[in-house]
């Protein structure tokens, strides 16, 4: 009896050591850049603290906003509909007036049912299952990224074990597109490539090409025959009006290509936390579409099963009632013009003082990010000197830039960048 106890606690000791040391090697993730920033600003008591490192959209109190189209809707959902689970492929309402805004009120290609579409977790969620559905069905190939690009794109296509390579898209001098370099990564990709795009308002430095750049990158993408996919997380939100944010993938669609799109809500809608998104791809026929969506589904399923159903009933609610559609059009708007002008106020702000440099690049960028230009070196001088907050990379993110607080930012800003 006691050598059957004794037996009983050796193992007891050895299964208790090996489950001690199960996560041992885990090390602490480092932390993401951007919520970093955040929490610094959070943590400074300084009563001039200004956080221009958040990538929401904030009024010119700097306050966090709910569209009135949006408390709408949720007044006529509330109470109306169960808790049920939405299909895999989500909400067949929201996907349709989704496809709308991607691909045209009126588009061939939606009445000809050749578009894969489910609904997804925000614009990343969209991403990520692309990059899987890449990884399973084309696992030859490899995604070019731009350099710069929003950082998690690369988590993503990482994660999903995709070859990644990048393209030239932005110069450091001018601030500008590169052009020049951009094309000539086209042309040298390997044929069959995949390409990804962003739509508008390119994240994090707020350059897009013209439209008859973009004519010219859908011609060589097609004559190389390579796979453009879009990230468009920014539509209205850019310019303030849908259509004219979705250019570029009308160029495409009338130049005959097989698309994808990563579609969200977060910013043109205001629905962060609700991470309501869409994605979608332009097949060969109705056929095709069918099994490309019932693929996306599959990859879907051990994920995360279903999509969830509060934001996409608020979507599905704004544009399928003009009434709420034209609200919305005009709340996106007012937002886009704010930015707009918080653009031009600190320009002016900063050649009312003097600058040696030139901000054009401030006014010429657009969307919700600047890419100012400074180093991280003059970054961390506005931190610590100034109280601003904001990637050191230089992004401005231009929704946290008020009347309020405009003069100070630009101040700062010129105070270190003058020497430069």
């Amino acid at each position: 009896m006691a050598l059957s106890r004794k037996l009983v606690q050796q193992r007891s000791s050895v299964f208790g050591s090996r489950s001690m040391s199960w996560w041992r090697s885990v090390e602490p993730a480092p932390k993401d850049p951007i919520l970093g920033v955040t929490e610094a600003f959070l943590a400074d008591p300084s009563p001039d603290k200004v956080n221009v490192g958040v990538g929401a959209y904030r009024d010119d109190n700097g306050k966090p906003v709910v569209l009135e189209c949006v408390r709408e809707a949720e007044r006529r959902i509330a109470g109306n509909l169960n808790m049920e689970y939405l299909p895999m492929g989500g909400s067949v309402k929201k996907v349709e007036e989704t496809l709308k805004l991607a691909y045209g009120e009126n588009s061939e290609h939606i009445k000809d049912k050749r578009i894969a579409a489910v609904q997804a977790l925000s614009g990343t969620g969209a991403c990520r299952l692309f990059a899987d559905f890449q990884k399973r069905f084309r696992p030859e190939s490899q995604i070019y990224i731009p350099v710069p690009t929003w950082a998690n794109h690369h988590n993503i296509w990482r994660d999903a074990h995709v070859p990644q390579k990048t393209f030239h898209y932005y110069h450091p001098e001018t601030k500008g597109l590169d052009f020049a370099g951009l094309v000539d990564d086209i042309k040298n990709a390997p044929n069959g490539s995949f390409f990804l795009l962003h739509a508008c308002a390119h994240n994090p430095t707020g350059v897009d090409p013209s439209e008859e750049q973009w004519k010219e990158i859908s011609k060589l993408i097609k004559e190389k025959g390579h796979f453009p996919f879009f990230d468009m997380a920014y539509q209205g939100f850019a310019s303030g009006d849908p259509e004219r944010d979705a250019k570029a993938i009308r160029i495409f669609l009338e130049d005959g290509h097989l698309i994808g799109i990563a579609q969200s809500y977060a910013k043109n809608m205001g629905l962060y936390g609700q991470r309501v998104g869409c994605l979608s791809m332009l097949c060969e026929d109705e056929k095709q579409a069918v099994a490309v969506k019932s693929q996306l589904q599959m990859l879907a399923r051990p994920m995360y099963s279903n999509p969830p159903v509060h934001g996409a009933l608020i979507v599905s609610t704004i544009l399928g009632d003009q009434e709420l559609k034209t609200l919305w059009l005009k709340e996106v708007k007012g937002m886009a013009d704010r930015i707009i002008g918080m653009r031009t106020a600190l320009r002016e702000n900063l050649e009312k003082l003097g600058s040696p440099l030139s901000w054009e690049h401030i006014t010429n960028q657009i969307g919700m990010f600047c890419y100012s230009g400074m180093t991280p070196e003059q970054v961390d001088r506005l931190t610590n000197e100034f109280h601003i907050y904001m990637t050191r990379n230089g992004r401005i993110s231009m929704a946290g830039v008020t009347t309020g607080n405009v003069g100070y930012l630009a101040n700062a800003i010129h105070e270190v960048t003058k020497s430069t």
